[in-house]
């Protein structure tokens, strides 16, 4: 009995041992989230709701890492352990280190595959790694990838050994600034509106066991005005493979229909219920793959069906239109940053927050800023009800820009690599994010930064998704082309270009600062376009904007992007803190304004 209990005493302490060996670096401020953070389940819900199996594990949690030159090879001995999925030089990582262009990062971990998936394959998935990812398995390189905001996975399953643990390896190389590559705000040296770079893994790794049949994504792609909704699944099919589709609405089955792997299958939903961010109605569907007459593999999914469209109104304004009815999308600018996480939120309760916390302040749209989140943050605008405007996260470098009139100035030249980069991973963002029906705009450019070929981007964007809007460049050199003519004006709202053929946009104002103490990212210096001192100051301006808002609708302002929901490292230009501990406004007053807003075309 005594040596009983002397082994459980030293499997606890082991227990203890490996959880002490991570903690929070920074001495910054943090959210109210980080201090539930665990290494044993840390982002443990499931990271693809848009196609859901039943069978998966996290492999979120301590890994070894190492930081070294580019040119050597893994070193023999590990710098320490790092908290995946957190990006290195973030707080929760537990390392808080700048890894360099010189560099590269170095993660290893080993794992089980459980008994019960034997004679299956075994699927590893990245939410996301920015930026050049190698890796091995078991000492053998299988693949690469590169791109900082897709998802992307290996079938690992011929490097497996036939029991016991198996060992990952993983390479990451991002020049961050120093390269061409889609990276956002992220710089070497933060400063003002730039922030601190993000390495490595920054969403959820993961493995499913899968069939040698089995699909890989779903793509659904709804059609009001025909009722109908388009389901094209891809993987990996046989001769043979079928499909069955089954549609539920509040539980009950509506419409299922049956189609060879491999075909687009059209399915009718009569008198449907339409989606949008005063009824977010969503659709569930299961999808079954049958192979050899079996039942090879099934997901759960679900869709919405909703328009996000262009029309001209009788005052002859081009406007916007949700479901073939005029709507103004109110919305906020929105860059996903935390004091904690960086690019990673603590937890899927604060990915929520911000969404809610927009929905709350009276706003129906969050425009994504150069930036793209893990599935579930648009899962959840897909459920709560909020419209989607999804940047392209911008790169490279920025030509001459004219945003005051149409287009005056030099567009970028970029290098082959750089152009095949870009092309390469806006599809990606694209193929990605389809099936979210939340997502109804997409915007490859932001103020001119890496802007290219604009005419050419733009039209290959609305010709690869036609059932999405295209705004070409926000606030940038502007052209006659895509579906939105998208201005910034700072700090109020102004009217200073129109379009007559397609909706004008105010896509950036605001930037009312106010620098709370206690809740800023450095306290001894902090930016905003404008600043004051009270809740009731910024909050009144914020009403002074409202109204004067309100008279450019009228002269031809058809949707509008506050900038913005947080805070952002030394920007306190935010509604919230960026510890989210804080409204810094009149939480009613501004929900009001906004609401009226709305109502002035729809959307309420």
């Amino acid at each position: 009995m005594k040596s009983l209990v002397l082994i459980i005493a030293v499997l606890l302490t082991g227990i203890a041992s490996v959880k002490s060996q991570w903690k929070p670096v920074s001495d910054r401020i943090m959210t109210e989230w980080a201090q539930n953070v665990r290494p044993e389940s840390v982002l443990d819900a499931y990271p693809r709701p848009v196609m859901e199996r039943s069978e998966w594990q996290n492999l979120n949690g301590l890994w070894n890492y190492s930081i070294s030159p580019r040119h050597l090879p893994q070193p023999e001995v590990h710098d320490g352990q790092i908290l995946v999925p957190f990006p290195v030089e973030s707080s929760l990582s537990g390392v808080g280190r700048i890894v360099g262009e010189e560099n590269v990062l170095w993660y290893e971990r080993d794992f089980s595959v459980p008994a019960g998936w034997r004679n299956r394959d075994i699927l590893l998935h990245f939410g996301a790694v920015d930026w050049q990812t190698d890796l091995w398995v078991n000492d053998i390189k299988i693949g690469s990838h590169t791109g900082g905001y897709t998802p992307f996975y290996f079938n690992i399953t011929p490097y497996l050994n036939r029991s016991g643990n198996q060992k990952i390896v993983v390479r990451v190389w991002d020049p961050t600034d120093k390269g061409f590559q889609p990276r956002g705000k992220q710089v070497s040296e933060p400063h003002r509106i730039w922030y601190t770079a993000v390495t490595g893994i920054w969403q959820t790794v993961w493995i499913e066991p899968v069939s040698k049949a089995h699909i890989s994504s779903l793509r659904t792609t709804p059609d009001i005005d025909l009722q109908k909704i388009s389901v094209e699944p891809f993987g990996t099919f046989f001769p043979g493979d079928y499909f069955e589709i089954i549609v539920k609405e509040e539980g009950q089955v509506i419409a299922s229909s049956k189609a060879a792997a491999g075909i687009s299958l059209d399915i009718p939903i009569v008198n449907p219920r339409l989606w949008s961010p005063e009824s977010p109605f969503l659709y569930d569907m299961e999808v079954i793959l049958y192979s050899d007459g079996k039942k090879a593999d099934n997901a759960k999914s679900y869709f919405a069906m909703r328009k996000f469209s262009t029309s001209r109104g009788e005052s002859g304004i081009m406007r916007l239109q949700l479901n073939n009815e005029d709507y103004f999308p109110m919305g906020t600018l929105d860059q996903g940053w935390w004091p904690d996480g960086l690019y990673t939120a603590p937890s899927d309760e604060a990915l929520l927050y911000d969404i809610q916390m927009t929905k709350d302040l009276g706003f129906n749209m969050i425009r994504k800023h150069v930036k793209v989140e893990p599935a579930r943050w648009y899962a959840h605008c897909d459920r709560v009800g909020v419209l989607v405007w999804q940047d392209m996260p911008s790169g490279d470098r920025t030509p001459v820009w004219q945003m005051r009139q149409y287009f005056d100035g030099t567009e970028l030249v970029r290098s082959p690599e750089s152009e095949t980069n870009f092309r390469a991973e806006w599809k990606a963002v694209i193929d990605y994010l389809w099936s979210y029906p939340s997502i109804v705009t997409w915007v490859p450019f932001n103020e001119a930064w890496g802007q290219f070929k604009t005419n050419e981007i733009a039209q290959w964007t609305q010709q690869y998704d036609p059932s999405r809007l295209v705004i070409p460049a926000s606030g940038g050199n502007h052209f006659q082309v895509g579906d939105m003519l998208a201005i910034h004006n700072y700090p109020q709202p102004l009217l200073y270009l129109y379009d007559a053929q397609r909706p004008t946009v105010l896509s950036e104002y605001g930037g009312i600062g106010l620098a709370l103490e206690g809740h800023l990212w450095e306290p001894e210096r902090n930016w905003g376009y404008v600043q004051f001192n009270t809740t009731r100051e910024v909050t009144d301006k914020y009403i002074e904007y409202a109204d004067e808002l309100k008279r450019l609708i009228m002269a031809g302002i058809s949707g509008a992007v506050y900038t913005q929901i947080t805070d952002v490292e030394i920007e306190v230009n935010g509604l919230l803190t960026y510890d989210r501990k804080r409204v810094k406004m009149d939480l009613e007053r501004v929900r009001k304004a906004n609401l009226e807003i709305r109502n002035m075309l729809g959307g309420d």
